[in-house]
């Protein structure tokens, strides 16, 4: 069973490592991690500023909060509390969530048991230390030492493949911004309020965090300053402050 399990493993590893979208990357881990009871998944890269923890968010999914509600980068990041113990992790580990008289309570725990939500998040390390993590999540999950081992394994190879995918030079098609939301993020990147913005562009505040919300989400980070990283990184913004004054 266990030779079974983990020659699966390795084979979705190696369907990973040819993936040539993020949607057969979210296909192959969903496939996989079915079998052991997780249906909520993060993937996200860590930040080596050490401004923000996450970097940027490749991928959310899942009922995470128990209302049904979609979640979003910004909202997972805000809600999540166990996210910053992997700055301590030196590997895979459990956490579970109960509901108490003050609000819901998260621990790092060994090994779940009982009610869900529980679940396990799978650092991933590389030359530069610590540079991203996925978190998988669910109601009755398989919390065992060689379910924690496989999972990691196909963890580890998803956030590898999605790296490269989505912060390689090849993905420009996937990760461009519009030219108003190229333009408002160099404004605000220049230090110019919302407010000066929109008297610039004939657009009211609302269309400016519109438009910065759009860039945020096509780019797949939580922040704006997450945003104008990546987009500086990319080449993608101008000199807003000539822009403005010109």
């Amino acid at each position: 069973m266990i030779s079974g399990v983990a020659e699966a493993a390795l084979q979705v590893a190696l369907e990973l490592e040819r993936a040539s979208t993020l949607s057969l990357i979210q296909d192959a881990v969903r496939a996989f991690t079915r079998r052991f009871g997780y249906d909520r998944f993060v993937l996200f890269s860590v930040s080596s500023s050490g401004d923000d923890l996450v970097d940027r968010i490749f991928w959310v999914e899942g009922n995470w909060w128990d209302d049904d509600q979609t979640v979003d980068a910004q909202t997972y990041v805000t809600r999540c509390p166990v996210t910053r113990h992997i700055l301590e992790a030196r590997g895979p580990f459990f956490w579970t969530k109960t509901h108490c008289a003050t609000g819901d309570r998260y621990r790092i725990v060994r090994r779940p048991v009982g009610p869900g939500p529980h679940g396990l998040q799978v650092p991933v390390f590389g030359p530069r230390g610590l540079e991203g993590a996925m978190s998988l999540g669910g109601d009755h999950i398989d919390s065992s030492p060689d379910a924690r081992l496989v999972l990691a394994i196909v963890a580890t190879a998803a956030f590898n493949a999605a790296r490269r995918l989505l912060q390689s030079p090849c993905s420009e098609g996937v990760r461009q911004l519009s030219v108003r939301e190229r333009e408002v993020l160099t404004w605000t990147a220049a230090g110019r309020r919302h407010a000066d913005i929109a008297a610039t562009l004939g657009l009211s505040e609302r269309t400016v965090e519109n438009h910065l919300r759009a860039a945020r989400r096509r780019l797949g980070v939580a922040t704006t300053a997450q945003a104008i990283k990546i987009a500086i990184r990319n080449g993608e913004l101008g000199d807003g402050g000539d822009q403005l004054d010109g």
